[in-house]
This record gives structure tokens, C-alpha cells and sequence, in this order.
């Protein structure tokens, strides 16, 4: 067992042991810049969310299917498939067209943040998107969840 795998066991019994709703936000990231999207799975990891980073459209979709994410972080420029089509597609999909979509984009004229909703997003931020204010829309979606 590696040090992280024992540290995020601690932390689930210490939980258990509190009461606390162990079942953490699925949040699938999407972001074709590797240094970004590893920095940003790891912050996500560190909040306590279960996270999968797939750095393309095409993947996104087939990780998507699998994994059945709650929340996608979706760059809109992306190979493949860009942002707006995987909006598009998740909305349509059965399984996951109750997914929280949230652009983070390089994107934010006024045209862009039009096509996003256009698209399906839920939430659009311009990077780079200040920390405090992700970690704030994920816990208000994970407060949501555990409310019904």
C-alpha cells in the first residue's frame, strides 16, 4: 500500500468514526494541457473528491461512460472532440445527462460563455479559475448531492 493510499484509508475510518458521508464527489476532469490537468486532479484529490484526468475528447467520452462522473471540469479546446460537443453528448447520454457540466476555458468573451450554455455547461469559468472558488461550486454540489 502506498503512503497516499494509507493516508486516504486514515482519513475514510477517522470519518466513519465522525459520521461523516464518506461517499465522495466523482469529478472527471478534462484538459488537454498535462501539467494543468495533473495540478488540478491532484488539488481535487487533496479536497477529498474521487477524480479520473483524461487529457482529450474522444477519451473523455469513453471514461465518462465508465466512470459515470457527477461533475466534468471541461476545457473547451480540446483534441478530438472539443468542450461544446462533450457537453452536447453528455446531455444527450441517459446515464449522464444529470452530470454537472463546468467549462474551464480559456474562452470567456461574451460569444463564449453564450455557446457554453448553448452547449449545456452549468458553470462557466475563465482560466485560471481562483482555487477558493472551485472548492466552493464543488462542496455546494456535494452539499446538494448528500441533501437529494
Amino acid at each position: 500500500m502506498t503512503v497516499k493510499e494509507t493516508i486516504e484509508k486514515e482519513i475514510l475510518l477517522n470519518e466513519k468514526e465522525a459520521g461523516v458521508n464518506t461517499k465522495r464527489l466523482r469529478v472527471l476532469v478534462v484538459e488537454d494541457d498535462v501539467d494543468i490537468a495533473t495540478a488540478l486532479g491532484d488539488l481535487l484529490e487533496l479536497w477529498g473528491y474521487e477524480v479520473r484526468v483524461v487529457h482529450d475528447g474522444l477519451e473523455a467520452t469513453k471514461v465518462a461512460l465508465s466512470y459515470l462522473p457527477e461533475v466534468v471540469l471541461l476545457d473547451i479546446d480540446l483534441p478530438g472532440m472539443d468542450g461544446y460537443q462533450i457537453a452536447q453528448w453528455l446531455g444527450q447520454d441517459t446515464q449522464l445527462s444529470k452530470t454537472v457540466r463546468v467549462a474551464v476555458t480559456g474562452y470567456g468573451q461574451e460569444e463564449d460563455r453564450r455557446r457554453a450554455q448553448e452547449a449545456g455547461f452549468d458553470y462557466h469559468f475563465t482560466k485560471p479559475v481562483a482555487p477558493l472558488v472551485l472548492q466552493e461550486l464543488l462542496a455546494h454540489l456535494q452539499k446538494c448531492r448528500e441533501q437529494g
